[in-house]
């Protein structure tokens, strides 16, 4: 067994095509096809099967997955540590979308410059997938919704936000859920942490949400919210980026939903060089991008 089979093996578990894997690494589908042979040869099990047109990971090649990402793991921080914690290599961070756009850029600058010799790459998702893909090795630490507790994790605080919901310009003041109930809900899809507490906010309200529209990006909800088809939950910060954010009207929420925390999670036992290298950086003064100041005008 290889490092090269176990790459390609990883490609095609993420991508659940050989041919999407083929193109991710640059090679023939043939050649991935000829490797994948080998490795369930050698191993003497099935580590997919098709279904619907899709390769799906086999009971064994699930738990080949989760040692997949753990020898790699296991292999940068070897790799830092011979060349004196020097972080190195592949470095996978999961982010929320928000996140990305306003917390993230100055900072990844800074460690791009610092640490040329780490191949960092990025991944934006929501919150329950970013969780799935640590817990599956396919993340090495992913900025998620906070703060949690579950087997196997750690982390660190990386920033606060502060949520507001949005509406048409001439909407009534909302304090409570019943202000807004029946009406249209612009939101990511489900696994998103911020829709999840959109949908507390009602519950807690007792209050009936409207037809749930999902939309994939917070400029889209924004265009949605202008056209006065409803509302929509987003950090403050990220509404404070957007271009039209004049044309809503801007309701502060009431406590516990007003505030979020985004925490840096990673798996026990799995800080290595590259890792610690970036909480380092985001610890130290002025990392995280400042988000613009424009001054909301926020009813309560």
């Amino acid at each position: 067994m290889e490092f090269s089979q176990l790459r390609i093996f990883q490609a095609v578990a993420e991508e659940g095509s050989i041919t999407r894997a083929a193109e991710r690494l640059h090679r023939v589908p043939s050649n991935l096809s000829t490797r994948l042979k080998q490795l369930e040869e050698q191993m003497g099990v099935e580590l997919f099967v098709r279904e619907r047109q899709r390769l799906q990971l086999s009971p064994a090649g699930q738990v080949l997955l989760d040692y997949t990402a753990r020898l790699f793991a296991l292999h940068d921080e070897a790799l830092g540590a011979v060349q004196g914690g020097v972080p190195s290599g592949k470095f996978t961070l999961g982010t929320m979308y928000s996140t990305a756009a306003i917390h993230l850029p100055a900072l990844l600058a800074r460690y791009h410059r610092t640490y040329p010799g780490v191949n960092l790459n990025v991944q934006s998702a929501p919150s329950g997938e970013l969780l799935e893909g640590l817990l599956t090795g396919r993340l090495d630490a992913a900025l998620v919704d906070g703060p949690l507790e579950l087997a196997g994790l750690d982390g660190v605080v990386f920033c606060e936000e502060s949520l507001v919901l949005i509406s048409d310009l001439d909407h009534p003041p909302i304090t409570r859920a019943r202000d807004v109930q029946g009406r249209e809900v612009f939101t990511f899809r489900q696994g998103c942490s911020y829709r999840a507490r959109l949908e507390a906010w009602y519950a807690s309200d007792r209050a009936a949400m409207g037809r749930v529209m999902e939309i994939e990006s917070y400029q889209g909800m924004l265009a949605c919210v202008v056209a006065g088809s409803g509302v929509a939950l987003m950090p403050a910060s990220m509404l404070a980026s957007l271009p039209g954010r004049e044309s809503v009207g801007i309701h502060a929420l009431q406590q516990p939903f007003a505030n979020a925390s985004t925490w840096l999670m990673w798996r026990k036992g799995m800080m290595g060089a590259n890792l610690n290298a970036w909480i380092e950086l985001q610890q130290t003064p002025s990392a995280l991008n400042s988000p613009l100041l424009t001054k909301l005008q926020v009813s309560a």
